[in-house]
């Protein structure tokens, strides 16, 4: 990791943390493949982020590699191969902590368009004042549909227990101790689907892709439903979402797409039923700044006393992990 890049994902905590345990060596502009083999050398803890290139497993070849790489950022899939996790190197990722992020943001935009705030501000903007061709609805007491149990959605779960909601999951990993601890009922993916609430929260595999599809859009989803989807864009038709919230008859927050970045028609751009934001939602300045601190507290956890801790990647859910 850079220093620049620290600026971004070590707050105070981190940076205490890591004077009194740590001598740091950060890597120089620009980040390169061959600077981060060359400065992982000798190291105990190889602390990356976003930006860093792909960790060959070269760099463990010799047996002088890292015994931790520190991943303040989401998933490790792309930084490093899998069978580096079979070579005694013991890999933890803040993806956990950008769950909490992205669990706001699915909590925010339900609660907006459910409130339809977004239209209440274009009245008064353009000079009207009471509206009486609609009115707001709450999320309090719905039935809430997620789909999939990832660790995104089970931030939600957290975020939703106040409002006392019914919280069908379809997950085909997720069994019945698992649910009954999450407090959430087991659901077929259509039943998720037909919930006034809906909340993607699927990782990017083969077999995520379409599948919400314009089918389930036309038929399963109800009118008034709200659809979010945090997760990834090729898992839902867009298309087919689209036409449903044109012709007004649900409302959905997009925050992936497919293809990133969109080219989105005017019309969708105009629509007063549709919230977009560019794949940001785990992306705040506070979450951003608790990552390094959270990788290394689980890493320190495990050099010091063997415990591992809940940024541990585990190398048996490699295959369904995001």
């Amino acid at each position: 990791m850079t220093a620049q890049r620290a600026e971004d994902v070590c707050g105070p905590q981190a940076r205490a943390l890591m004077e009194e345990r740590f001598a740091t060596t950060w890597a120089a502009e620009p980040l390169t493949a061959e600077g981060v083999t060359g400065l992982a050398a000798g190291h105990d803890v190889l602390l990356t982020s976003w930006g860093t290139p792909h960790l060959d497993s070269a760099i463990w070849s010799d047996g002088d590699g890292p015994r931790v790489v520190a991943h303040a950022a989401g998933t490790v899939k792309r930084l490093i191969d899998r069978e580096v996790l079979d070579q005694g190197v013991t890999v933890f990722s803040a993806a956990g902590r950008i769950a909490w992020s992205v669990g706001e943001y699915c909590l925010a935009s339900m609660l907006t368009l459910a409130r339809r705030l977004p239209r209440f501000d274009a009245a008064v903007r353009g000079g009207g004042w009471k509206q009486t061709a609609f009115r707001g609805g709450e999320l309090a007491g719905q039935r809430v549909g997620l789909i999939g149990a990832s660790a995104t959605a089970r931030a939600l779960i957290s975020l939703l227990e106040p409002f006392r909601c019914e919280v069908l999951v379809y997950d085909p990993y997720l069994d019945e101790d698992r649910a009954a601890a999450l407090g959430v009922r087991r659901a077929s993916l259509e039943e998720a689907l037909a919930c006034p609430f809906a909340s993607l929260h699927v990782p990017d595999l083969p077999a995520t892709k379409g599948m919400v599809t314009r089918a389930m859009i036309e038929r399963v989803i109800p009118d008034g439903a709200v659809v979010v989807n945090s997760a990834r864009g090729p898992s839902i038709d867009q298309d087919a979402l689209f036409e449903a919230a044109l012709a007004g008859r649900i409302s959905a927050a997009l925050d992936v797409y497919d293809p990133e970045p969109p080219t989105l028609p005017e019309a969708v751009l105009g629509c007063p039923n549709l919230l977009f934001t560019p794949h940001v939602a785990g992306d705040t300045v506070d979450g951003h700044l608790a990552l390094a601190g959270a990788v290394l507290g689980d890493a320190l956890g495990w050099l010091d006393h063997g415990t591992l801790g809940p940024t541990h990647v585990d190398p048996a859910a490699w295959p369904t992990a995001a």
